[in-house]
């Protein structure tokens, strides 16, 4: 006989807390007892089913007809101060929309971005790494996570949507303060540096076009209006945040902890590309997400949903159903462990962006540890603390110590630039 309509019940699971940040892999084989999907929280009094099954998983992402990603009418029934709610609000973006709109707002973002060269990428990332080592590379020791991996991937989209670097710091306390936000003062003043960046940005280009991301949303033929382009700009910047800046911090932690990555970290066996293959494969930078809404009420996978009910997917629940491989034990050509996985999403709403997140923080890496080829971590994996929360899985600091680099100049970066 099919199981009853699920609805939340006192062994509801938490996925916030230090107890879930220290281990979630454990959290996510004791809800293994519930088959393909499990009744979790993910934060108080706002409960969800999460999806742990690596086919259910692909079932629920490629059926459009079945599933809804607009929240509108699921987000009135929770406590509209909760803290999981502005990852979850609806919106007019790509993201919180289905059929046509869909279609509509992804061309835009995917035609952008396929709109940037590779060798543009390239050059970008290589400037604003340079940009940030500069600060720290006299002193020896850095935090990797603040000081590097939080940092790049703004500095890069500051400059990929059109806008020079002086402007940098104003997105940098708009975006990174309403993640690292630790009260509502600074949640609403990051907001309003936020805001005020968007404005800026978008002014600019009304006025003047350029060859940047912001330009080509504008001027492309889905015809956007203006609140749209914002919209879709808000998403692709907050969107690719969280999970690029984990991703580059996750990453680097894997290969500081792993000797097939160097006797020198530019001479290893295993490549930077390597350690992001296992990053995406066995610690995914965004750990469950894909928000879906059964559009009427469904038995799947063993469980009846009601209509509107929030499902979410966990990549990585789904894709280490088999096994995950530690640090440092990871097999295979790419040093992932072999098999799928799940970071990117997938189906319709999968990750357009793939390619240039890969790009972006491949060459991070690689141009962070050839300046600082002998970098190390001061503590033990084992030690490191990870940020709390339901959706991310990324580190709180990854502190690391390494030989100091001196300036060629006054003003100019930490050395003369090689061809990398």
């Amino acid at each position: 006989m099919p199981a009853p309509l699920s609805r939340p019940s006192h062994e509801v699971t938490p996925l916030y807390g230090e107890e879930f940040a220290a281990d979630p892999y454990a959290v996510y084989e004791r809800l293994r007892r519930y088959g393909a999907l499990a009744p979790v929280e993910i934060a108080p009094g706002v409960g969800a089913m999460l999806v742990i099954d690596y086919r259910a998983a692909l079932d629920l992402l490629h059926d459009p007809v079945t599933w809804s990603k607009d929240s509108s009418v699921w987000q009135d029934t929770v406590p509209q101060d909760s803290p999981v709610l502005p990852m979850l609000r609806a919106r007019p973006n790509a993201l919180f929309s289905d059929g046509e709109a869909h279609a509509r707002y992804r061309q835009v973002i995917s035609d952008g971005f396929a709109r940037l060269e590779p060798h543009q990428v390239r050059q970008i990332v290589r400037e604003v790494s340079d940009q940030l080592i500069a600060r720290f590379a006299q002193d020896g020791e850095v935090d990797l996570i603040s000081k590097f991996a939080r940092l790049l991937p703004l500095l890069f989209f500051n400059r990929a949507f059109g806008l020079a670097d002086d402007r940098s710091e104003l997105l940098i306390q708009g975006i990174a303060g309403m993640f690292d936000s630790k009260t509502t003062e600074e949640a609403e003043a990051a907001d309003v540096a936020y805001t005020r960046y968007i404005t800026e940005l978008t002014q600019a280009k009304q006025r003047e076009r350029g060859q940047d991301l912001t330009s080509w949303f504008m001027d492309h033929p889905a015809g956007l209006s203006a609140e749209e382009v914002i919209h879709q700009i808000v998403l692709t910047m907050g969107a690719s945040y969280e999970p690029l800046s984990n991703l580059i911090g996750n990453a680097l932690g894997r290969m500081l902890v792993d000797e097939r990555y160097y006797s020198n970290l530019s001479g290893g066996a295993l490549t930077p590309r390597d350690a992001l293959h296992d990053v995406l494969r066995n610690e995914p930078p965004m750990a469950n997400y894909s928000a879906h809404f059964p559009k009427r009420d469904v038995y799947f996978h063993g469980v009846w949903l009601r209509a509107g009910q929030l499902v979410l997917v966990s990549y990585a629940a789904a894709t280490t159903q088999s096994g995950r491989a530690a640090p440092g034990e990871a097999t295979g050509a790419d040093g992932s462990g072999g098999g799928a996985h799940l970071a990117w999403a997938a189906g319709p709403h999968g990750c357009p962006a793939q390619q240039p997140a890969l790009l972006i923080a491949s060459t991070a890496i690689e141009r962070l540890t050839a300046w600082l080829s002998d970098i190390r971590l001061t503590v033990t994996y084992d030690e490191l603390k990870w940020r709390p929360g339901p959706f991310q899985r990324g580190l709180v600091a990854l502190p690391a110590r390494f030989s100091p680099v001196s300036p060629d100049h006054v003003g100019g970066t930490p050395w003369k630039s090689p061809s990398i």
